[in-house]
């Protein structure tokens, strides 16, 4: 039996099944917002994020798969000085969301990582406890030049911890391009040569400070293979993020947020096109999710099981996700659909069409 976490608009659903069959077994924090989920493959803990407006964000973690949870520290910015360089600095100094948890190395018991919205990454020793600004990244010249893609403000929102060395990170900023370290967070580079903005001028499209990914992850068995669903198109990289080449769009669309790797082979990943740019939704009300298996020169498009008439369904950043076994995927939108497939996204099974809206799936 296999366990599945939606983090919804109305609270953190926990529902077991295989195949076609499941059900909701739990309902954490009901009415409240959940943004973000983290399950910790190393001791088992899992994280849940909550964006309470007035009451700011807050973090909460179980070590016993929710049975119960406690209340931790939730990465929070120092006061913003009010003098020196930073203090005509437009960003505010609050968290407003926490976009993204990643867990450290097998090698760093307890270190954690938040993104959030404004784009502050947080780095945590201890479990979340207590966090800390990475103020190397929050400092780079070019951060005032970040900006928001669908919020007010710039936000990280993907963060991939390199399997082999975990002082490597790379993290995906809205819209602010992508951005490695190989020292834990010391130092930082831009890295995001051969992507392309359109919604900029022409002599700035290719500004890697100012593109805006909507979403990358990482292949666990080749961790030098990445994607990433731009706002103007798919892109993969082959050489650790450090440069991108753009993959023609396929049909019926390259425009979309999510985008799901096969953890066993760096080839093959999964993407939900939507029509772009103001509408989202959709291409034509057809919901279909496309797989490329040989590293985006051609794709499959499947439907089946899948609503096909007036779907209306926009499947957000983190709302794609595949199990371990690579062949297992779930899928939620922010129309409350969540629909499972058991065959590498051939097939799919709807388990519900009343959910509130989803902001994040993610399989334990």
């Amino acid at each position: 039996m296999q366990t599945l976490l939606i983090a919804t608009r109305k609270g953190l659903f926990v529902l077991h099944g295989e195949g076609v069959e499941w059900a909701i077994a739990a309902h954490h924090f009901p009415g409240e917002p959940v943004t973000s989920v983290l399950v910790d493959a190393r001791d088992g803990a899992w994280y849940a994020a909550l964006r309470l407006g007035h009451f700011g964000v807050k973090l909460h973690r179980s070590a016993d798969r929710g049975q119960t949870w406690q209340e931790t520290a939730a990465p929070a910015f120092p006061l913003k000085p009010t003098q020196g360089p930073d203090a005509d600095d437009t960003t505010p100094w609050s968290v407003d969301l926490i976009w993204s948890l990643a867990a450290g190395g097998p090698d760093q018991p307890g270190v954690l990582w938040a993104g959030c919205i404004p784009a502050g990454l947080f780095r945590s020793t201890d479990a979340g406890a207590s966090w800390t600004l990475n103020t190397p990244l929050w400092n780079q010249p070019g951060r005032r030049e970040w900006f928001g893609g669908g919020y007010d403000h710039a936000g990280i929102h993907s963060i991939v911890v390199d399997p082999r060395d975990a002082r490597h990170v790379t993290v995906a900023v809205s819209c602010g391009g992508v951005w490695q370290t190989r020292d834990a967070g010391a130092h930082w580079i831009l890295t995001a040569q051969g992507m392309a903005a359109d919604y900029l001028p022409a002599e700035s499209a290719d500004d890697g400070n100012t593109q805006d990914p909507h979403c990358m992850v990482q292949c666990a068995a080749n961790p030098d293979a990445l994607w990433v669903q731009h706002h103007c198109g798919i892109y993969r990289s082959t050489d650790g993020g450090q440069r991108w080449g753009g993959i023609a769009a396929p049909a019926p669309s390259g425009f979309g947020f999510a985008v799901a790797c096969d953890p066993h082979n760096p080839q093959r990943a999964w993407f939900v096109p939507a029509q772009a740019d103001v509408c989202r939704f959709p291409v034509d009300g057809r919901l279909v999710v496309t797989r490329t298996d040989d590293g985006g020169a051609s794709f499959q498009t499947f439907s089946s099981g899948l609503p096909q008439t007036h779907a209306y369904h926009l499947v957000y950043r983190h709302g794609l996700d595949v199990s371990a076994d690579g062949r297992t995927l779930a899928m939620a939108s922010t129309t409350g659909g969540l629909w499972v497939s058991a065959d590498a996204g051939e097939h799919w099974h709807p388990v519900s069409n009343d959910l509130p809206p989803v902001a994040a799936v993610r399989w334990v």
